[in-house]
């Protein structure tokens, strides 16, 4: 029995170090922020929270298309025209929120296997305005052909 203990505890270091060596190879991708905001349709825009990945213009067409439906929020955006053979958006939407003051932040890092995007949702801290709004933060990386993980 403490033989097997014993080699179990050996194991889990081990691969825990390993772990730690991937990690360590990660390098920060500075993502070309297109837009990040509220919408303040209450909803309606029909956005649920999720991540998306987008890689062709018609999902990103789409994309536009919701957003705009109460708001114009596109107007806001840095650039609609996105060259897809170079470039991949991510998208990130929260749920629709009670009142303002919520936003996304994300971190992007990336390694030879996987692009890690690290999403953070913030809160108010104190009173806040009491218009319902929906965070969201849309970016664009360099195109690549390692998966797109969200943590």
């Amino acid at each position: 029995m403490k033989t097997h203990t014993i080699i179990i505890l050996s194991l889990v270091f081990v691969l825990g170090c390993k772990s730690n060596q991937n990690n360590a190879k990660m390098k920060t991708i500075e993502p070309i922020v297109i837009a990040k905001g509220n919408l303040h349709g209450a909803g309606s825009e029909g956005i649920d929270k999720q991540n998306i990945i987008i890689d062709n213009r018609a999902d990103w067409e789409n994309l536009i298309s919701k957003m705009d439906k109460v708001n114009k929020v596109s107007e806001q955006f840095t650039e609609t025209k996105i060259d897809f053979s170079s470039y991949t958006v991510i998208a990130v939407f929260n749920d629709v929120k009670g009142s303002g003051g919520h936003r996304i932040t994300l971190d992007i890092l990336a390694n030879s296997e996987r692009t890690l995007v690290v999403t953070k949702f913030h809160s108010p801290s104190g009173n806040a305005t009491s218009v319902m709004t929906q965070p969201y933060y849309i970016a664009k990386i360099s195109k690549t052909e390692r998966p797109i993980i969200f943590q």
